[in-house]
């Protein structure tokens, strides 16, 4: 019989504008709820015409992973892989830094001239040691690149990332085993979903308002739940979007500066040696 989990805690968003874009992210040591480090939400907002667009330009990882999600406007990805693609909304990007890479997150030319509606959030998922040093690797989904099955008597949608449901995969192949998808759910809906014991939970609202365990949790939150079951279940107190996984935790010790995650402080400072010394290679070699 499967037993559910209760909710340990909330996290509250704090808001970090970047310039023009508006920004949250949920507070919470990187450690809490390893191995997801945190999530950053952009948006939602709307642009107008004749905009500089999103300001990430060139700038490195090494040691994570990150998963974008692109859930309004599009986002155009280069990296020192030679990987380029521009993903709309409803689809997404997950690119595993390793070794190192340096990539930008630009808006694409339409945008720029257009304006429009945006929201996009990033996680970042951290790499055990034994492959925080593998090769970088870059997918990017459009929206109907990724799998979608009815829940809840039709009332929620599925949107399977990484991991499996119902005897089906995701398109990406998680090199942690890492469970990832969406859901959109109509009000009134409830969704039972699987958590296996020894696993962290993702539970993060984008959109509208649930209830897990009988407590309501509303957009811009990250519910972080107990390892005292193996299911969740979620209850849709409005239409809302949530992001849900699951991974093994790593439970090492975690060394982070700027855009580098590693085990020790000496890695970090070789990451950023690394770096500055081509290591990573340059977006002027990658075109």
């Amino acid at each position: 019989m499967m037993t559910r989990r209760t909710v340990r805690t909330q996290h509250a968003p704090r808001r970090e504008d970047i310039g023009a874009l508006v920004t949250r992210r949920p507070e919470h040591p990187m450690e809490q709820v390893e191995p997801f480090l945190f999530i950053n939400h952009h948006g939602p907002q709307v642009y107008p015409p004749r905009n500089s667009g999103l300001p990430f330009g060139p700038h490195p990882h090494r040691g994570f992973e990150t998963v974008t999600f692109i859930v309004d406007g599009a986002l155009v990805h280069r990296d020192t892989g030679g990987h380029e693609s521009a993903i709309s909304a409803g689809g997404i990007q997950w690119m595993t830094a390793g070794r190192g890479v340096e990539h930008s997150e630009t808006s694409p030319r339409w945008f720029l001239e257009q304006g429009g509606p945006l929201e996009i959030l990033q996680l970042w998922m951290n790499l055990p040691s034994s492959l925080k040093m593998t090769e970088p690797r870059y997918t990017g989904l459009q929206r109907e690149e990724i799998p979608s099955f009815p829940a809840a008597g039709g009332q929620s949608t599925i949107h399977l990332i990484a991991g499996s449901w119902d005897g089906q995969e995701g398109p990406v192949s998680s090199l942690t085993g890492t469970q990832l998808m969406t859901i959109d759910l109509t009000a009134g809906a409830r969704l039972p979903l699987p958590a296996p014991h020894g696993r962290t939970v993702f539970l993060y609202v984008v959109r509208g308002e649930i209830a897990v365990g009988g407590e309501a949790a509303s957009a811009y939150h990250l519910v972080e739940l107990n390892d005292d079951g193996d299911e969740i279940e979620i209850e849709a107190l409005s239409d809302a979007l949530v992001i849900f996984g699951h991974a093994v935790p790593q439970r090492e010790p975690i060394a982070a500066y700027g855009p580098f995650v590693m085990n020790t402080r000496e890695e970090l400072v070789e990451a950023v040696r690394d770096y500055q010394a081509g290591m990573f290679g340059t977006m002027e070699e990658a075109r």
